[in-house]
């Protein structure tokens, strides 16, 4: 058997293997995944493990993968098989010549996975992605310190449907879920999905909808968006504000107090808002008004 505390390390992450679990450390080198580099560290239960393969990879390596199951780890559901291979957090990437010594581990963590384990997870058993967290999508930044989400639009980028909306902030307590589109492929986004709105019909567009930001070239990252979305889905599913009952959630929400502004943030606002005015994009007036609107926010 393994012992507690060896260690697997491959290409860009290293495995320690312990009782209960395997603590996966990620490399920060220039030529690691972002993604991975963002993360830190996971500690994956054997119990959030379904299986567990070992494959040839390319130019000379091995992959050993231990494969999650369904609904156990918040980061992948939040994905939902949107994730490149090379950004995949359950893979370790190895040297042909250590297959042999990969296999044994792939054998011993095989011979720990109990039969009751398979299938679906009823909850989350890799923790979230801590909080606060926040990044900057296309139209606007969004930010969450574990009670709830913010959205505030940025001048350009934002719609006019958001901008007559106004920046937003929604309670845990109010949403059933999260919908990410990887900025890798073609309108990826963040949406958040609302209690309220989920007998509604389709949402709109998300560059029309105050629920969401949308990810263009250089904003909304992968290495940031999707943890930012896998902290809410842990958030919304564990037994915190969105597990209360509908009318202990709608008085958890009304008791959730307006989070203050980030003054660095209040500053690059009213520089850009300068440069529109300059640029004579914005008048007098509508320099002066959104300004002093700014202002009184912080």
């Amino acid at each position: 058997m393994a012992r507690m505390g060896d260690v697997l390390a491959g290409f860009h992450a290293a495995w320690e293997f312990e009782s209960d679990s395997v603590l996966i450390r990620f490399e920060r080198g220039i030529r690691t995944p972002k993604l991975f580099q963002a993360l830190g560290e996971r500690r994956i239960p054997i119990e959030a493990i379904e299986a567990v393969t070992l494959t040839p990879g390319k130019r000379g390596t091995v992959v050993l993968r231990a494969e999650p199951r369904a609904g156990a780890d918040p980061l992948m559901e939040a994905a939902a098989g949107q994730l490149k291979d090379v950004c995949d957090p359950y893979r370790l990437v190895l040297p042909a010549e250590r297959e042999t010594l990969a296999e044994y581990y792939a054998d011993e963590l095989r011979a720990m996975l109990a039969p009751e384990d398979a299938g679906p997870a009823e909850r989350y058993l890799v923790q979230p992605p801590e909080t606060p967290l926040q990044f900057k999508a296309y139209d606007g930044k969004a930010s969450f310190d574990g009670k709830s989400v913010a959205f505030r639009w940025f001048w350009t980028g934002a719609s006019s449907a958001k901008w007559k909306a106004g920046d937003q902030t929604f309670a845990v307590a109010d949403l059933c879920g999260v919908e990410w589109r990887s900025p890798e492929v073609f309108e990826g986004h963040l949406r958040l999905l609302r209690r309220e709105a989920a007998a509604g019909g389709q949402p709109g567009a998300p560059d029309q909808d105050p629920a969401a930001v949308v990810f263009g070239l250089g904003y909304g990252p992968v290495h940031e968006s999707l943890p930012f979305a896998a902290a809410v889905l842990g958030a919304v599913r564990s037994g915190g504000p969105a597990g209360l009952s509908e009318g202990a959630g709608a008085m958890a929400a009304a008791v959730v107090p307006g989070a203050r502004r980030d003054p660095a943030d209040i500053a690059d606002r009213i520089r850009h808002l300068g440069d529109l005015h300059e640029a004579g994009l914005v008048t007098d007036e509508e320099f002066s008004v959104k300004k002093a609107e700014l202002l009184a926010e912080l």
